[in-house]
C-alpha cells in the first residue's frame, strides 16, 4: 500500500512512465488581473424586484394549453373521465406535493385509449379539471 509520502519518493517511479500525476500538473493562471467591476449591461432582471420575479406571469396566458389537432370524427371526453379529474383536484396547497399529483395523473391519463386520438391530445384536455384554486390561476 503507497501513501502519500511514499509516492513522492524520488528511487520509485510509476509502473507506466508516459502516464503523470495529475496533482502535479502545471496549470496556466492567467495574466489578466481579476476585477470586481460590475457589468455596465443592466437587464430586464434588474429592473424588478425578488418577489416579482418569483410571481409566474398570468397575463396573455389565458389558453396556454394548445392541444394538438384530433383526427378522429366524433371524439369527446365522457362525463365520468371528467368527474374522476374533478373529484380530487389539485389546489397547490403547501401539504400538496405536485409530483404526487403528476404521477397520478400520468396512471389515470396512460390507461385512457382512443383511436385516432394521441394520447397527449387527451392528458391536455383532462389537465385544465384536475387544477383548482391557485394551482387553476
Amino acid at each position: 500500500m503507497r501513501t502519500r509520502s511514499s509516492s513522492n519518493l524520488v528511487g520509485e517511479s510509476s509502473p507506466n512512465p508516459t502516464t503523470s500525476n495529475p496533482k502535479r500538473r502545471n496549470r496556466r493562471r492567467s495574466k489578466q488581473p481579476f476585477s470586481l467591476e460590475e457589468s455596465p449591461v443592466n437587464t430586464m432582471a434588474d429592473q424588478y424586484t425578488m418577489a416579482e420575479l418569483l410571481r409566474a406571469p398570468t397575463e396573455g396566458y389565458a389558453e396556454a394549453i394548445v392541444v394538438p389537432p384530433i383526427l378522429a370524427e366524433h371524439f369527446e371526453l365522457k362525463h365520468s373521465l371528467i368527474n374522476m379529474m374533478t373529484t380530487d383536484q389539485f389546489f397547490g396547497l403547501e401539504k400538496d406535493n405536485p409530483y404526487d399529483r403528476i404521477r397520478w395523473f400520468n396512471k389515470i391519463t396512460s390507461t385512457i385509449k382512443y383511436k385516432d386520438v394521441p394520447n397527449s391530445a387527451i392528458k391536455l384536455m383532462l389537465f385544465p379539471f384536475s387544477l383548482a384554486g391557485a394551482a387553476r390561476r
